[in-house]
């Protein structure tokens, strides 16, 4: 096993803020990982998706499954290969189901592991910062949470809000792979809503003081991507720090329920700080519609909504209370009745997945007929999939805002299903967790 630094200095700026405040002060959820295996690639200019190193964008992250394929033969050390083993070249070549191919994704990883592309690390907190995107610089920490604090619902205690509804069959094959591979691979992203600004403060002088990253990568907008271990009582600082107050789940509400249907003691996660995130829009597209786009514009202005057809390419609404629908060439911008209710009941998601797909098409929001698009492809790109004929229909809604986004985890509601697309995104592949034996 690998040799932790211990940075000295870290546990004094991880103990007290500038008002004297002991950051260990409350009960923590979180704890350092009792064995952890990090990568070794640590060549953030290696050119733009981390050529030949093991991350990757997380498995959820892609409307269209045929470049999961592309990524995996272009970079067979991907991460994506061991989490999506019914897309690597090989099963689909074979034709084999996600069950069918899950022994092949814990050869590989085995495999991954053997050639060194991971190195192991026991009972580390793993300092993370994201930079060289059009966002600020971003900082998180890969810990491992206690199952037992996620809550789901008003009346179930926990520091862990869980507020987003979930497609089963999902946390289905995270379980799976979960309990085959006996590693949890993704990590699921908290927003440390509590002491977010101590946490980023400290996140920043732990980095600081700990010299150059264990490994580093490029993902495929041309951010860099860094990893630190951080162990001892400057570890232990770090994440009785992140783990005390109320932790939002942010990105991972299906790897989230899936610790809990493994009857997982603990999960992996990264807490990351509000300044460190923004929400981008979630838009859907649609095939396979019973007419023509056109025909379910007319539907949807007769259920009293307010109708306009514009001239141009659609674009993403830049506020909430329009969305914007294309189809056959043709743009419409949409605005549905008022509605009394929560502020989830007045959310655009709500509206599109109550009126547009439930109401008007009689689908349920998980219809595979739907996919859903987050923000890292821009409006000209789901424009395309309708043109070129893969998709019917395209529909751009405007990102969550912050407040609301609070204001839902504040009153215990749920968010639509993906409703809020936060980047800059945790990258897989960097740091995965090994489960105890047994």
């Amino acid at each position: 096993m690998k040799e932790v630094c211990h940075i000295s200095g870290v546990h004094r700026a991880a103990t007290a803020t500038a008002d004297g405040v002991d950051y260990s002060r409350g009960v923590t959820a979180a704890h350092p990982i009792d064995q952890a295996w990090l990568s070794t690639h640590n060549d953030a200019s290696a050119g733009v998706g981390g050529s030949g190193g093991t991350g990757a964008k997380n498995y959820d992250e892609f409307p269209d499954e045929t470049e999961i394929t592309r990524i995996i033969e272009a970079n067979p050390a991907s991460m994506l290969g061991v989490e999506m083993p019914a897309h690597t070249p090989e099963a689909v070549s074979a034709g084999l189901t996600f069950e069918q191919a899950l022994p092949a994704a814990a050869e590989r990883l085995a495999a991954l592991k053997e050639a060194g592309r991971f190195a192991a690390f026991g009972d580390v907190a793993v300092a993370y910062r994201i930079s060289g995107g059009d966002e600020p610089v971003a900082y998180g920490l890969f810990c491992l949470v206690d199952t037992a604090e996620i809550s789901s619902a008003a009346d179930e205690p926990g520091k862990v809000i869980r507020n987003e509804d979930v497609f089963i069959e999902k946390v289905k094959q995270r379980n799976e792979l979960n309990q085959r591979l006996r590693h949890l691979l993704s990590p699921v992203l908290l927003l440390q809503s509590t002491r977010g600004d101590e946490l980023h403060a400290a996140i920043e002088t732990a980095i600081a003081a700990a010299g150059e990253p264990v490994a580093a990568d490029t993902d495929e907008s041309g951010r860099a991507h860094e990893i630190w271990a951080v162990g001892g009582e400057a570890g232990e600082a770090l994440t009785a720090l992140a783990g005390d107050g109320d932790l939002i789940v942010a990105d991972g509400n299906h790897r989230s329920l899936a610790a809990q249907v493994g009857e997982l003691d603990r999960f992996l996660a990264v807490v990351t700080t509000p300044r460190s995130i923004q929400i981008s829009p979630y838009h859907r597209l649609v095939k396979g519609l019973p007419g023509s786009a056109s025909q379910l514009v007319e539907q949807i202005a007769q259920i009293g909504a307010s109708v306009t057809e514009t001239d141009g390419p659609p674009e993403t609404p830049e506020t909430g209370g329009t969305v914007v629908v294309y189809g056959q060439g043709r743009t419409w911008e949409i605005a549905f009745a008022p509605v009394e209710g929560s502020v989830v009941d007045r959310l655009d998601h709500t509206r599109v997945e109550q009126e547009v797909f439930d109401g008007l098409l009689g689908w349920d929001a998980g219809d595979k007929r739907i996919t859903y698009v987050g923000g890292d492809y821009p409006a000209s790109w789901l424009a395309a999939q309708v043109d070129a004929g893969k998709a019917d229909l395209a529909i751009l809604i405007a990102p969550v805002t912050v407040p609301d986004f609070i204001d839902v985890n504040l009153q215990r509601l749920k968010m639509p299903r993906k409703s809020t697309w936060f980047v800059p995104k945790a990258r897989a592949g960097l740091a995965i967790v090994e489960l105890p034996k047994g």
